[in-house]
């Protein structure tokens, strides 16, 4: 059926113009936090850095791997890890030590993503979706450690570091395990051939 110009329904309104323009808000106010609440912009940065980091080298190769297979998480991984070690390579320049960290970047996402599809094997059930997401992030974060750890350029150390990579992953894997059941949903997962 074709929609005309008079069909219209409250979810488009709601998906297509309230949630859109608040999430445009929200990422405005989290632009401007420093000046509303003032002092140092350490903390800020802090949250808005390890958003990225979680998005690209944890929820892509995650989402990809849940989604379709261990080939594709794992490959999304190694490009996006590759990416964001591309993106860090110049903050480090030369530092003795740091292409172990970088490393680190390159092989951990690579792993989740690997891993998501191996286990998930293209299942849209939720728990399946939820334990492989924690699963494979949690042995991600585990792993990025203690390749940190291998580094003298490293300065994620201690139990706090542990939690913080661990547990942030932990919770990313969560977040996607959501995302990727919502694809599922809507037809957008690779399906099992019959």
């Amino acid at each position: 059926m074709s929609l005309t110009w008079k069909n219209w329904s409250k979810n488009d309104l709601i998906y297509g113009v309230i949630l859109p323009v608040i999430a445009i808000f929200v990422i405005v106010l989290i632009s401007k936090l420093q000046v509303i609440v003032g002092g140092e912009p350490g903390i800020l940065i802090g949250i808005t850095m390890e958003i990225l980091e979680l998005t690209v080298i944890v929820g892509v190769p995650l989402a990809l791997g849940l989604l379709w297979n261990q080939w594709a998480g794992g490959c999304a991984g190694f490009l996006m890890g590759t990416f964001y070690a591309l993106y860090w390579s110049a903050a480090f320049q030369g530092i003795t030590g740091s292409g172990t960290v970088l490393l680190a970047y390159v092989l951990s996402p690579m792993l989740i993503g690997y891993m998501a599809g191996s286990l998930n094997k293209r299942s849209s059930d939720f728990k399946r979706l939820l334990i492989v997401s924690i699963v494979s992030c949690t042995i991600g974060g585990v792993v990025m450690f203690a390749i940190f750890q291998l580094s003298p350029a490293n300065v994620v150390t201690g139990e706090v570091g542990f939690a913080l990579t661990v547990l942030a992953r932990m919770l990313a894997g969560v977040l996607t395990a959501v995302v990727a059941k919502v694809f599922f949903w809507y037809g957008m997962g690779a399906q099992k051939n019959k």
